[in-house]
Formats: C-alpha cells, sequence, structure tokens
C-alpha cells in the first residue's frame, strides 16, 4: 500500500518527500542529472535515519539537508562533497523555507517513534513485573514502588 505524501520540498538537484513511516529522495532535473545520474527514487524510513544535517544557504552557497542512517554512508566533506551524496539534497534561498518546514517535521516523527518505542519498553516492564508479583518473587510493595519508578510518578 503506498503511503500518503505529507509533505514534498523541491530542490536544485532533488526532491524529498515526507511520508507516514520514510521519506523519499528523487531525482528530476539537469541539475540532478549532472550529479547523480540516473539513480531513481531512494526510500529511508525514519526510525532509521539516525541523524540530519542542515547547512543553510548563504551569500555564496546553497544550502543543503544531508541524512544519516544506520548502514549508510554519507559523505562527509562540505558543501562540494554533499553536491555527489545521494542522502544530500542541495537547495537555493528561495527553496530553503520549504526545507527548514519538511526538517522540523521529520524530527517530529522521529522524536515520536522514540517516545513510542519507550512506552512499549515501560509496557513490556510492567508486564514482566506483574508476571514477578504473580509468581511470588517479588512483593506488592516493591511491585509498587518499581512501578511508580517506571512510570515516573
Amino acid at each position: 500500500m503506498e503511503e500518503k505524501v505529507l509533505m514534498e520540498a523541491k530542490g536544485v538537484n532533488g526532491q524529498l518527500q515526507l511520508l507516514e513511516t520514510k521519506i523519499r529522495i528523487s531525482r528530476k532535473g539537469l541539475m540532478a542529472f549532472t550529479s547523480h545520474g540516473l539513480k531513481g527514487e531512494k526510500e529511508i524510513l525514519i526510525k532509521s535515519i539516525s541523524s540530519i544535517q542542515f547547512k543553510k544557504t548563504s551569500l555564496l552557497t546553497n544550502g543543503y539537508i544531508q541524512f544519516s542512517f544506520i548502514g549508510g554512508q554519507e559523505i562527509k566533506g562540505g558543501i562540494r562533497d554533499a553536491t555527489k551524496d545521494e542522502n544530500t539534497i542541495m537547495f537555493n534561498p528561495k527553496q530553503q523555507p520549504n526545507f527548514i518546514k519538511i526538517k522540523e517535521a521529520i524530527e517530529e516523527k522521529m522524536l515520536s517513534l522514540e517516545k513510542g518505542e519507550s512506552k512499549t519498553s515501560d509496557l513490556e516492564q510492567l508486564e514482566k513485573l506483574a508476571e514477578l508479583k504473580a509468581k511470588g518473587i517479588i512483593t506488592e510493595e516493591e511491585f509498587e514502588a518499581k512501578k511508580k519508578q517506571i512510570l515516573g510518578v
């Protein structure tokens, strides 16, 4: 099932789409072809993104957004090398506001996924504690104390 595109930002050498669970980098246009050839689309799961590097435009240079993820190999050499990196999209001053918005939206999704994962682990811890209490391994008081600690109460 195809995910709905939530946001999109068009850059100098590619486009960035934010979907529900992933981002999509696509290359269209002459600049994209000259820097990346015919690579097509690349999708990265939001939960796999480990960092986002964002460089704003200046009077002399374009800006860029670059994604790092587990198992990926981004080029680390500034704007010149960023133009060749398949996980990087460059943008000009007019395009920058859209890239700022999409970056913030991606970071929000990353945070909400992180919070969701910690809630699951809290629930798993509570279930294990309940089992220990049911088996008589820990007392009711120990269970309640640990439960408050896990829930941050």
